[in-house]
């Protein structure tokens, strides 16, 4: 089957086309991607405004007419939490439904932890026992754990790295009063985490999003001899040295893109304080995420 999978998140709008089949790996093929900051359209009451809706339907209709000479048999669209969390969430899945002749789901975070977790399994096999994946999106941080392909533990908290940009952190560079309040407030609502996952024993854990990835790349870069995966030693050395730059300087960074630049800091404390918190000292980056978790799932309805 070829596939498209349509994701309308908080930063971007990514329709992703995969070859896939039972019983073997979703090949990418093509992807359409447009950059849109939804929550920089929300209102004072949360709801999206109607340029911001606009802008998505806008975003989606470009998407799907430049992979229209693919032919693609199905299409899975969904939405995450900028769309989830909106007051006019229905409203908004109304409007792209019908104007685009689509039929875009919302996805809950528990449901976006489940699917992330069976693209992780699915990547890093049976031996990796006991898994523990994070993954740190624009809007919301997924959490799942478990030994099998379905977790026994998955929650999806308010701290995507966009969010808290938004929210907490002023200044360019930012200013240390910023980021220290930032600091405390990720560590109070990390810290139930401790005693959720207390039964954890292992003391590395998987990443699947570019959150993850680029931090990675970064430590790779900047400090060579700490390895190829995201370490707490790492990160106890990048994160200050990124919250001294300001964007310009941020955005020069290696494999920093433009559109990430802006929430670098936040995802790097979030992920920082998920180690402290959670006793890990290395994150091994997994580069199937919640999309490669949607297709698989898919693929194995229809085996069943």
């Amino acid at each position: 089957m070829r596939l498209g999978v349509l994701d309308v998140g908080s930063n971007t709008i990514h329709l992703q086309v995969v070859d896939a089949h039972l019983g073997g790996p979703p090949i990418p093929n093509s992807s359409h991607k447009s950059i849109i900051k939804l929550t920089e359209f929300l209102d004072e009451a949360g709801a999206i405004t109607d340029i911001g809706i606009e802008k998505i339907t806008d975003a989606i209709q470009k998407n799907m007419a430049n992979a229209q000479h693919l032919n693609i048999d199905e299409l899975l669209a969904f939405a995450t939490s900028a769309i989830r969390e909106a007051v006019n969430s229905d409203e908004v899945i109304a409007h792209v439904n019908k104007t685009c002749s689509i039929d875009l789901q919302v996805l809950s975070g528990e449901e976006e932890a489940r699917f992330t977790f069976l693209a992780a399994r699915r990547w890093l096999g049976w031996s990796a026992g006991d898994l523990l994946v994070l993954d740190i999106g624009g809007g919301s941080l997924e959490i799942a754990r478990g030994a099998e392909e379905n977790p026994t533990f998955k929650t999806s908290m308010q701290l995507g790295a966009g969010r808290l940009t938004r929210s907490h952190l002023k200044g360019d560079p930012f200013t240390a009063k910023s980021l220290k309040g930032l600091e405390e407030y990720i560590e109070d609502q990390i810290e139930p985490l401790a005693r959720s996952l207390a039964t954890f024993e292992k003391d590395v854990a998987a990443g699947t999003s570019k959150t993850f990835r680029t931090l990675a790349k970064l430590a790779q870069n900047l400090h060579p001899k700490l390895g190829a995966h995201l370490t707490l030693d790492a990160l106890d050395q990048l994160v200050p040295e990124i919250q001294g730059l300001d964007l310009d300087k941020r955005i020069e960074l290696p494999g920093v893109s433009m559109e990430r630049a802006h929430q670098l800091v936040a995802g790097s404390m979030v992920a920082r304080q998920l180690m402290r918190t959670l006793n890990l000292k290395e994150i091994r980056i997994c580069p199937w995420a919640l999309r490669e978790g949607i297709v698989l799932h898919r693929l194995d309805w229809i085996e069943r």
